[in-house]
């Protein structure tokens, strides 16, 4: 039997297998896609991000554009913010296609001693016995475990059919996505850029090989037309970028999803987390999702390791870690939502901070991901050579 089950070989269950892997714990990984495989979503990791795939070793694997910060555009105003400066140097941002760094890390995860990863598996519903979740049924097959991990993504069936889901966002906002391969190997500019118009925003993020992402996000009563017809209406509003993208062909289908915000009652059950999206997605507005999505797997390893046989106690303490970690990114999330419905006010908004670098560098190391109250950065070692080596002094 295996010390923990995985569903989900996303982002944030295959970072959280190799962890643990490494840690010396067993895990089976269960993913019920093949890799590569798309994904409708914004692809610029946070330095918040990239720092937990050096810390794991992949990053250079991992590849990926640097960028350097946000600029934002809106009519004639650009406004710029660089992520901060940590122990001397600056960090950096990455573009990658989602595909890639899907890949690289379950193909991580597959190669850690302890792991066992596995495509093409269903995870049909937990396994529950006297209110506590003790495992998974996989494929029609029970398969038991100390501990389950759902990271089964925005549209969670783990979380629905334990009856977690909370009622969306009122705000029905819809994502759209598509990729470009630029002309005559044209620079990119190593930003994220963030175009406002009306009633959407474009999210534009370098990618290699001369690629680029191009995202939209709206209220769903502004997609008329259809979303190919929509996103390229909105890509003809903005000179700088329809300039850009003359001559550039599109590389991929477009892809979209919504809604773009997901509730969760509670992140822990008895026997059970729920990890990245499966917990409640942000609005990606900020763009700090897969940040998000890695950090929290760095921080349920670390209280799954250094708490092991001190029973469900733990899982409390670990949501209440996971909601202060992100709890800064979702204030952000929800200032930066109400502006995005009031067009003149989010003008207004990039105007002061224009005029108040200080505070547009803060809301910057925000939506990065190396600000906030359990700096990933400091994050102790994994070390677990057997569960007996564990005591309870920190149980919560």
């Amino acid at each position: 039997m295996a010390d923990v089950l995985i569903a989900g070989g996303g982002i944030a269950g295959s970072a959280l297998a190799i962890m643990l892997g490494r840690a010396g714990l067993t895990v089976e990984l269960f993913e019920q896609c093949h890799f590569p495989r798309e994904k409708p979503c914004g692809e610029g990791l946070m330095p918040g991000g990239v720092g937990v795939l050096e810390r794991l070793g992949i990053a250079e694997a991992v590849g990926g554009a640097p960028f350097n910060g946000v600029r934002y555009y809106t009519g004639s105003l650009v406004v710029e913010g660089c992520f901060p400066t940590i122990a001397g140097t600056p960090a950096m941002g990455r573009g990658q296609r989602r595909r890639q760094l899907d890949q690289v890390l379950f193909a991580a995860a597959a190669a850690t001693p302890g792991v066992i990863a596995q495509t093409g598996m269903r995870v049909d519903a937990p396994l529950c016995e006297r209110g506590r979740v003790v495992g998974l049924i996989v494929t029609g097959q029970a398969r038991r475990a100390p501990l389950v991990v759902a990271a089964d993504g925005a549209h969670s069936r783990m979380r629905r059919l334990l009856q977690l889901d909370a009622p969306p966002p009122r705000r029905r906002r819809v994502g759209l996505r598509t990729h470009f391969r630029l002309a005559g190997g044209q620079a990119q500019p190593p930003w994220v850029e963030v175009f406002l118009g009306r009633g959407y925003e474009l999210y534009v993020t370098p990618l290699p090989g001369d690629e680029l992402l191009v995202a939209g996000l709206a209220e769903r009563a502004s997609v008329v037309g259809g979303a190919e017809a929509c996103l390229r209406r909105w890509i003809a509003e903005q000179p700088i970028l329809c300039e850009r993208l003359i001559g550039a062909q599109q590389c991929s289908a477009m892809l979209g999803m919504s809604p773009l915000g997901i509730r969760a009652h509670a992140g822990v059950a008895p026997g059970i987390v729920l990890l990245g999206d499966a917990a409640g997605a942000l609005d990606p507005i900020t763009g700090g999702g897969m940040a998000q999505a890695l950090l929290t797997a760095e921080l349920l390893a670390h209280y799954v390791t250094q708490q092991w046989e001190c029973g469900d106690g733990w899982l409390l303490a670990y949501d209440r870690a996971r909601r202060a970690l992100l709890r800064d990114e979702q204030l952000l999330t929800q200032f930066v939502l109400g502006l995005a419905a009031h067009p003149w006010l989010a003008q207004q908004a990039l105007r002061l901070l224009h005029a108040a670098p200080a505070l547009f560098s803060y809301l910057i190391a925000v939506a990065a991901g190396v600000r906030s109250p359990w700096p990933a950065a400091t994050a102790p070692p994994l070390h677990r050579t057997h569960p007996e080596a564990h005591s309870c002094r920190d149980r919560d």
